[in-house]
């Protein structure tokens, strides 16, 4: 099934695994709660036992550079798509409150960034992630 709209991140190639993993998964569950029509129904098995609603399409994980996240990140905005930051500070914080005073605290073009989530209609997202490199 091919979709109309596309979910992209990206994440700072030199972090270490594990902070790859946690951005990831923060920046995906941005995705989820900020654009509830990227999620479909819940899953349920064959013994009646009920799980959580996932992304209806497929999420493509991609590694960049400092630079490269800048510009993905100032392509997407321009182009008014969905898009979520991770922050170098936020790895310091405790709690959600802190993480967007982190953000907050910061103008848009001197934002650490160590990952970006974008979503948007396919080829939009296409053009702001050309050139990337997929995760390995």
């Amino acid at each position: 099934m091919r979709f109309d709209t596309k979910i992209g991140i990206v994440v700072r190639a030199d972090l270490a695994a594990w902070q790859q993993l946690n951005v990831t998964a923060f920046l995906a569950s941005a995705v989820a709660g900020g654009v509830p029509e990227t999620v479909g129904e819940p899953y349920e098995d064959g013994s009646g036992n009920s799980y959580l609603p996932m992304f209806r399409q497929p999420v493509l994980v991609y590694v960049a550079g400092q630079e490269e996240l800048r510009v993905v990140r100032e392509k997407a905005v321009g182009r008014g798509m969905d898009v979520a930051v991770y922050i170098e500070e936020m790895f310091k914080t405790g709690h959600d409150a802190d993480n967007r005073a982190a953000v907050r605290a910061v103008e848009a073009d001197e934002l650490g960034l160590v990952g970006v989530a974008v979503h948007g209609a396919r080829n939009g997202v296409d053009k702001v992630l050309k050139g990337l490199t997929l995760h390995p």
